[in-house]
């Protein structure tokens, strides 16, 4: 996907790539694009370009983009490869992480390309691509978690470091392993509820996709659509938020050892960090969550996923096995409705209070979620418990994660309340000169 150029990034209505058409209905491209994932490589025998750019008689801003696409190689008239198309890597760029990926400048020198989809509708046949990306993205948080926590433990099980503060837990050995510190145990379970948390939401995401393309209801189909788009934003920068989070717990836990190299998890602070930002930074994707998404919609793409709490918290409301979970979820559940409209009344009076609030908003979205996803395992969890099934501890592990997310982690959607309800002017009134003044 070829978007990002040197001026514009995240405000593509400034992209300035052109697109001239040939008598033969092809066109000529020619721009320079930045930061394109394996612009150029040699695993494959073709390289096929998504490119945006503009057509001679388009409109300014973002509905004058069209979409075409761009072939390294052209296709010969056996439809394999041919002549070579005018499209180069200009350069490597020399990245913090993901090295292992090359991230190319491209120049388009009158390369030729078809159009897809109608002229300047471009960016809406993108986010095709995008949406797809924005989950594969989330993916990538979810990763991140999930490989800090499994070197974490490993380590924390190996690691000899003082003695436990309620006696030695492994007194034949010169001091107790890392993991029977309750400061380390947090940092485990936090990626462990992040790791597996995620993955139950991503799972839902997923099922959300097979409704859409496989469900022969149409009234289904809509409904998982609406649902996949209020959770996409939510996953791809909740996800890699705690993601990066995690992956620097992960260095911690190793101390020393975890700061340098061999041990692989600085590169996975490195390498994560980047999921923040590609695909839509988490600003942009929480701007989109409360701006497009929740308000624009009167509150009606919220309202899809708060219903399957709700009926969940009804279902279970005299479950004392999940009482401790079901209780505070319920609670919670009711809050958000509150808060988005207290949010949108702001913001009817002053649009800068959908920027000042969307993050905090975002970030208390995917809590809240997750808070949703950890209640439903705990459930299931409590019955395997009750049946007996529980021979490994798995299910009890599951029901203690669950209770760590609740005390532990869900008490961060308290600071995003405050903040997000606090308004724009603690972050609009200064002078922009002043910003310069602190010493």
């Amino acid at each position: 996907m070829c978007l990002t150029e040197p001026h514009c990034g995240t405000d593509l209505g400034m992209l300035r790539t052109k697109a001239e058409p040939q008598a033969d209905g092809s066109y000529k491209v020619s721009g320079t694009k930045i930061f394109i994932s394996a612009g150029e490589h040699d695993m494959a025998d073709n390289i096929v370009h998504i490119v945006l750019a503009r057509l001679p008689d388009a409109p300014q801003g973002t509905k004058g983009i069209s979409l075409f696409i761009v072939p390294k190689f052209l296709p010969n008239a056996e439809g394999g490869v041919g002549e070579r198309n005018g499209v180069t890597c200009g350069s490597l760029e020399h990245k913090m992480g993901i090295h292992g990926n090359a991230t190319c400048v491209m120049n388009f020198d009158g390369a030729t390309g078809f159009l897809i989809g109608p002229p300047n509708k471009g960016l809406n046949c993108m986010f095709t691509f995008m949406n797809t990306a924005r989950l594969g993205t989330a993916l990538q948080g979810l990763a991140h978690a999930e490989i800090g926590f499994q070197g974490g433990i490993k380590y924390a099980r190996e690691r000899l470091q003082m003695r436990s503060l309620t006696g030695p837990k492994a007194p034949e050995k010169a001091a107790d392993p890392i993991i029977v510190h309750p400061d380390v145990r947090r940092m485990l379970l936090t990626m462990k509820a992040f790791a597996e948390g995620n993955r139950a939401m991503l799972y839902f995401a997923a099922k959300q996709v097979d409704i859409t393309q496989r469900s022969q209801d149409e009234e289904q189909r809509k409904a998982a659509d609406a649902m996949l788009a209020f959770l996409t934003p939510i996953a791809k920068a909740f996800m890699t938020e705690v993601g990066f989070e995690s992956a620097n717990h992960g260095v911690q836990i190793y101390g020393g050892h975890g700061f340098i190299a061999e041990w692989g998890m600085e590169q996975n602070v490195r390498d994560s960090r980047i999921s923040c930002l590609y695909e839509g930074t988490t600003g942009i994707q929480a701007l989109d969550l409360l701006g497009r998404k929740v308000l624009m919609t009167q509150g009606e793409a919220l309202k899809g996923f708060t219903k399957v709490v709700h009926k969940f918290c009804q279902a279970n409301e005299g479950n004392e096995a999940v009482k401790q979970f079901v209780e505070p979820l319920a609670k919670l559940n009711k809050e958000w409705g509150d808060l988005t409209m207290k949010v949108g009344m702001v913001a009817m009076k002053n649009r800068e209070e959908v920027g000042a609030a969307s993050v905090d908003y975002l970030m208390y979205c995917g809590y809240a979620c997750l808070a949703y996803f950890w209640a439903d395992m705990a459930r299931l969890a409590s019955e395997k418990i009750a049946a007996g099934e529980d021979t490994d501890g798995f299910y009890t592990a599951k029901v203690q994660t669950a209770r760590f997310y609740f005390q532990r982690i869900l008490p961060r959607t308290r600071t995003h309340v405050e903040a997000m309800l606090s308004g724009a002017d603690n972050l609009m009134d200064m002078d922009e000169a002043h910003f310069e003044l602190a010493y």
